[in-house]
């Protein structure tokens, strides 16, 4: 299959709705590029099972609902190909030949994965398949030979740790796969609305892309801001300041912002306003995205064909590679590629006859 445009690999685990983190950190960077770069779009239900394997059932509402989020942010399937990561079953094939590549110690290295188990409480009874997910976000990336991912600051180790399986796979076989690179937003961590790190659906301090304005509303009055200033008349700090985070984001009235600023850092004006502001600024960029989800409201039979037609063409690019990869490593044993062979393994009962 021939290469014009370079091209992209991104995605998410569905665990639940996308929220604003998720649109700075790289749907933002997706639909601005989706015109230049052959895109890729990767539901990673595969990962999301690491820490959601004992309730596997919330997979399929969610995997249709990150897919709204992506078509209401403006994301095209007519440009992108938007697959299911569990359905291309060379993804866990090339996992399982990186797993040679990288070392356990390595793995416990990784920044990502330490700042994870420590969220989600894993440090004394750590599964294995969470240890090993950078290896499969490896398989991810170069089982379509991306050569960008857009990612957040936070997931740049996961590209480092990419190219490090790349480099030792090409060292030690034959280059044939990519090394990519990362691609970070503009805003490249966006805080939780509690003031505590970043933006994350399993901590509940979101703000999430289909909130309607009442549920925004809410969310935003009840933000941290700074607190050292006890009363409106106290000079504020904006820096590390969350709602002017999300102004700075957000809010496409820069002189108003700068004003907010100014007088905030001299103690003349209050949270409140601060807040109503941005409450006014969040709802004018989610209204957009708010109208184009409607469209795919209720409409499962929609979603599940772009999903189909999406991981169809995904695997035949997957499979692609894996034939070069295969190749490189000597390891396309030459009788499996009879034609009768190949037949006789899509029917396990006809394994046992003569074909050779």
């Amino acid at each position: 299959m021939g290469r014009g445009k370079k091209r992209i690999l991104t995605g998410d685990r569905p665990t639940g709705r996308l929220h604003l983190g998720h649109y700075v950190g790289s749907l933002q960077n997706r639909v601005k590029l989706q015109d230049d770069y052959e895109t890729f779009i990767l539901i990673a239900d595969a990962q999301a099972l690491t820490d959601h394997f004992e309730h596997p059932e919330i997979l399929l509402k969610n995997i249709r609902e990150v897919t709204r989020d992506y078509l209401s942010v403006g994301i095209s399937p007519e440009k992108c190909t938007i697959f299911v990561q569990s359905m291309i079953p060379e993804i866990a094939e090339l996992a399982v030949f990186y797993l040679n590549l990288v070392t356990v110690a390595r793995l416990q290295r990784n920044p990502t994965v330490k700042d994870e188990m420590k969220q989600k409480g894993f440090e004394g009874n750590l599964p294995t398949g969470f240890l090993v997910y950078p290896v499969h976000q490896a398989a991810d990336i170069t089982a379509f030979k991306a050569d960008l991912v857009p990612v957040g600051k936070d997931q740049l180790p996961m590209i480092e740790q990419t190219n490090e399986i790349v480099r030792r796979f090409n060292s030690l076989y034959k280059k044939v796969l990519i090394e990519p690179e990362g691609l970070v937003g503009d805003v490249s961590r966006l805080p939780g609305t509690d003031g505590q790190g970043k933006m994350s659906k399993s901590i509940g301090n979101a703000i999430y892309l289909s909130d309607d304005e009442k549920t925004v509303q809410k969310k935003v009055m009840s933000m941290y801001t700074d607190p050292t200033r006890l009363r409106a008349s106290d000079p504020g700090h904006v820096e590390g300041n969350p709602v002017f985070t999300y102004h700075d984001a957000f809010n496409p009235d820069k002189d108003e912002v700068a004003d907010l600023k100014e007088r905030y850092r001299q103690g003349k004006v209050g949270d409140v306003e601060v807040k109503k502001k941005l409450i006014v600024a969040l709802n004018l960029f989610l209204g957009p995205i708010r109208e184009r989800r409607v469209e795919y409201m209720g409409d499962d039979q929609r979603i599940d064909e772009i999903l189909i037609a999406g991981t169809q063409e995904a695997r035949s690019v997957a499979r692609e590679t894996m034939d070069q990869v295969r190749s490189a490593m000597q390891i396309d044993y030459p009788f499996f590629k009879k034609k009768s062979v190949k037949e006789a393994l899509k029917s396990p009962n006809r394994l046992n006859q003569s074909f050779f």
